[in-house]
């Protein structure tokens, strides 16, 4: 409706024609009065009860609407949105400049498609994520979101935050920048931690930024462009603050993370020093302390972890097992050759994403399990030939060692070997990859391994003795890694719900298979019958593998056997091949599944009565994430 533009317009006018020069200024009920006059505020009444109404449908693709409500909440935010006797902060994100690496990118003509940035926001357990705009060098980003900043009733839910109050409220608004470009891949830009109490001591509460975004990894010294921000707190403040006070509380805040990060470092020195002293060897084990996050920050590694709840998005562990082995596994980019650039993210930014390497797994995964009341620690050691890995491992009430890879979802159980006994060349060889392990960790405690050898395969995970396991203090890990020790430790996000419709998505990417069949076999010079009722015969086989996968459990193996031997007459022989992807492109997995001989054979199928079938399923799961499987079939009389 541009109602901004109509207002402006109106006032304008208004000032004009009723402010003679000797009249006094105009008070705020003249300029309504001028509004209504002119129809504006029926116009904007009315278009908000349009949307209340449509509120339902328009919700999976209105990226505005906050996540994580309680359902007592979400009826009232359906009529209004604002609560008069909440606080809010306005953001606006009024355009971008200088995005130098898009400089050269041509205008993308209607219709055509192009990459595009999308902005994605987390404060205080609200989420966010802007439209698509295309990349540029001035991307015209136009997005407003309503922040709610007083949420957790500080003190007195019923009473109003006033500016002191909210000046102790240090969660910044955490902003990731993400480019998607044609064939859906995803790419970090920049992640950026928002101050925004500045508001609290400006005028009227209301204040312009230019924000500039830094890259990630190896550039995160490099500006990769501008935001600009307007920031307004709802209902206006009565009164702000002075710039002083605000500028003396986030210096002391500052001041006091430095400190306490200080002391941090000077106790892990400490501690790595007693540690080489036990014996030399351990110089060459991976112990890791810190790790470095997407803007090259060194953070304890414990503070990557902590206990995350996933609502009613996933149930069992073992289904939050599989959600983080769907989400794409990439390891950090490097420009040029040489060894493995390490980059661990932050949560929201490896969600935003969609994809990460193998720590963002395992920091999430055992996040989700410490959230379901499980004892889980991130392991950090290698792989076959020295290649370090992370992976997570679960301690039983009765001592089972439990790991979990977060890349595949497989669980495996750990019986540790003795090898002075004899019988050690009997003993099975184990079944889970991991040769070396130097560390575990979870949000609460460190452990380094100080047994003789750190073969996996001969260790004691005996945590509590302290002559196998050298612990850091637990207090020492508490000042810079519990939730609001520090000021710089990023919040953890709340996941979201699937925007994925998996019935259109499923249908959408079948259909495309099904032209892609056609085409190749057309080029062979084959012809492509296709047989619907063999294809709609496959889903019970692909959801019984997804099953599978979940929980470990095969089922509904029979009626898909029987009804398939029901399906192809006698003489007929029947080929199927299924195979799963994590991603939702459709050309991509049809070239992937030329490569296996096993498929080829199927789609390239030569014979008398060929019928071809193809079926897909996606399973979706929380974020973007999805599992899509895919199953190629033919039957044909078998001619000897």
């Amino acid at each position: 409706m541009d109602v901004h533009g109509r207002i402006r317009e109106i006032l304008a006018e208004t000032i004009r024609e009723e402010l003679a020069p000797d009249q006094q200024q105009l008070s705020t009920e003249d300029l309504i009065k001028a509004l209504r006059r002119r129809g504006i505020i029926d116009d904007v009444m009315k278009e908000l009860n349009f949307v209340t109404d449509n509120v339902d449908q328009d919700l999976p693709s209105s990226p505005k609407q906050p996540v994580g409500f309680t359902d007592k909440q979400s009826t009232l935010l359906k009529k209004t949105n604002i609560d008069p006797t909440r606080r809010y902060l306005y953001l606006q994100v009024l355009g971008g400049k200088a995005f130098l690496e898009h400089l050269q990118e041509p205008e993308p003509l209607p219709g055509q498609a192009c990459s595009t940035f999308t902005l994605c926001l987390h404060f205080r357990n609200q989420r966010f994520r802007s439209k698509p705009v295309p990349c540029a060098c001035e991307p015209d980003f136009h997005d407003g979101f309503l922040l709610e900043v007083h949420r957790e009733n500080l003190g007195d839910g019923t009473r109003m935050a006033d500016s002191t109050t909210m000046l102790s409220i240090s969660d910044p608004v955490h902003m990731v920048l993400i480019k998607t470009d044609i064939f859906a891949e995803t790419t970090l830009v920049a992640s950026y931690f928002l101050e925004w109490r500045s508001v609290l001591g400006s005028e009227n509460g209301v204040t312009n930024l230019t924000v500039e975004l830094m890259g990630v990894g190896t550039e995160s010294k490099v500006s990769v462009g501008i935001l600009n921000i307007k920031l307004e707190m709802y209902p206006p403040l009565n009164q702000t603050l002075s710039q002083e006070v605000v500028n003396t509380q986030l210096a002391l805040e500052r001041q006091k993370t430095a400190e306490k990060e200080r002391l941090f470092l000077v106790y892990a020195k400490q501690w790595w020093r007693e540690y080489l002293q036990i014996r030399p060897s351990h110089n060459s084990r991976l112990v890791k302390i810190f790790a470095q996050d997407e803007n090259g920050i060194n953070r304890p590694v414990c503070s990557y972890v902590r206990p995350l709840r996933a609502g009613r998005l996933l149930d069992t562990p073992r289904q939050a097992a599989r959600f983080v082995n769907v989400l794409g596994y990439e390891r950090a980019p490097v420009i040029g050759g040489g060894g493995k650039q390490e980059q661990w993210c932050t949560l929201l930014a490896f969600l935003c994403r969609n994809k990460g390497d193998c720590e963002d797994h395992a920091n999430l995964l055992c996040s989700l399990l410490l959230g379901y009341g499980l004892e889980a620690f991130v392991c950090v050691g290698t792989k076959a030939k020295g290649v370090p890995h992370a992976w997570v491992m679960t301690c039983g009430t009765d001592g089972t060692i439990t790991f979990w890879e977060s890349l595949t979802g497989h669980r495996y159980l750990h019986k540790p070997t003795n090898p002075d006994e004899p019988s050690a060349a009997e003993q099975p060889k184990p079944l889970y990859p991991y040769r070396t392990i130097g560390c575990v960790f979870n949000h609460q405690m460190f452990l380094g391994n100080c047994q003789p050898s750190d073969s996996v395969e001969s260790c004691v995970f005996d945590l509590n003795d302290e002559s196998k396991w050298k612990p850091m203090s637990e207090e020492a890990i508490k000042s810079v890694c519990a939730p609001g020790a520090t000021t710089s430790l990023p919040p953890f996000p709340p996941l979201c719900a699937s925007t994925i419709d998996a019935s259109v998505t499923s249908n959408e990417i079948e259909m495309q298979l099904r032209l892609l069949v056609s085409e190749h076999r057309k080029d062979l010079g084959l012809t492509t019958v296709w047989e619907d009722q063999l294809s709609y015969l496959l889903s019970p086989a692909l959801a019984s593998y997804e099953f599978e996968r979940t929980t470990s459990i095969s089922a509904g193996n029979e009626e898909f056997q029987d009804a398939i031997r029901r399906a192809v007459p006698d003489g007929h022989t029947f080929k199927g091949f299924p195979i799963h992807f994590v991603y939702r492109n459709a050309r991509r997995a049809f070239a992937t599944c030329l490569r296996s001989p096993f498929c080829e054979e199927i789609i390239c199928c030569r014979g008398d009565q060929v019928r071809l079938a193809v079926r897909v399923r996606v399973f979706t799961y929380p974020e973007s994430a999805c599992a899509v499987w895919i199953m190629f079939a033919c039957k044909y009389r078998s001619v000897l």
